[in-house]
């Protein structure tokens, strides 16, 4: 196992931003093992709390704009560092009446005023993650990447499965690796959907699995290519690759049959449990760096 590239002191207070999916309980059970003593807040609508709690010394839910809340939560329990895990569903935000639902405290509106009110800044990824933990750090919290606390949740340079990809798969992979990080260096997405050099599909706000099932829909015969990659300005605090079982149970639905990801900068979850899923229905799992250097090449 990777040591952790953040130390922990023991008992010491770290604070947990969680999101949804399973990151945040990976994320909790390292830090946990580490000896932190981890005070979670869990995004309101987002997280199931059964067993993420479970592991934390305390847990509190808040809403997705109540900046002025979570920092007097993490206050009050002495957190200096915290963590961000788990996906943030952006998209809510351009649902009708998303302000009064998500209705911003003062000091999410002070921060964000130039995205709320006056609509000058975009609200790009980057933006908007950079503008939050510039708030934290103004009020002494500051956020640091999850994969530093546990660094073996990120894949390492290689095929993950059984089938290897053959030279076809891998122009396919070349092709998309070049798209998709394009696509994350204007901060639009991480993920496109390929198939004989041919772009299917191209991630932006809806997120990965929408963005294969859209693929899927759009080649109906099926065996195309997925390739995810980190942000070329990647910011390891926050947005990182992230694949598990539910990527792999899209893909199979969809029809997909390679998904290549970015080696040392991907984090996958349930590894086992996802490779052997991927091998039971013909999916291949590789893990690349610079879109031309796959293990079959």
């Amino acid at each position: 196992m990777n040591e952790p590239l953040q130390a922990v002191r023991p008992g010491e207070p770290i604070g947990l931003l969680a999101g949804w999916g399973e990151l945040p309980l990976r994320v909790a059970v390292a830090l946990r093992r580490q000896g932190a003593r981890v005070f979670c807040l869990g995004i309101k609508d987002h997280v199931q709390p059964e067993l993420l709690a479970e592991h934390c010394e305390d847990y509190r839910e808040v809403g997705v704009a109540k900046f002025g809340a979570a920092i007097r939560y993490f206050n009050r329990h002495g957190v200096r560092r915290a963590t961000m895990a788990g996906k943030i569903h952006k998209v809510a935000m351009f649902r009708r009446f998303a302000l009064l639902r998500h209705l911003p405290d003062w000091t999410c509106l002070k921060a964000f005023y130039p995205f709320i009110i006056t609509r000058s800044r975009d609200r790009q990824d980057d933006t908007l993650l950079l503008a939050v933990v510039k708030v934290y750090a103004d009020h002494g919290i500051d956020f640091v990447p999850a994969t530093d606390f546990a660094p073996e949740l990120l894949v390492n340079l290689g095929t993950l499965t059984r089938q290897r990809p053959n030279p076809v798969n891998i122009r396919d992979i070349q092709f998309g690796w070049r798209l998709a990080k394009e696509i994350g260096r204007l901060d639009v997405g991480q993920t496109v959907a390929v198939k004989n050099q041919a772009v299917l599909a191209v991630e932006a706000i809806e997120g990965t699995d929408e963005c294969i099932r859209r693929a899927g829909e759009l080649c109906k015969q099926g065996g195309f290519t997925v390739v995810k990659v980190a942000k070329p300005q990647q910011d390891m605090r926050f947005d990182v690759p992230t694949i598990g079982m539910q990527t792999l149970q899209t893909l199979q639905q969809a029809g997909g049959k390679v998904l290549a990801v970015e080696a040392h900068r991907t984090i996958v979850l349930d590894d086992d449990a996802t490779v052997e899923f991927a091998n039971r229905h013909g999916i291949i799992i590789t893990a690349i760096e610079n879109g031309a250097e796959s293990e079959a090449a």
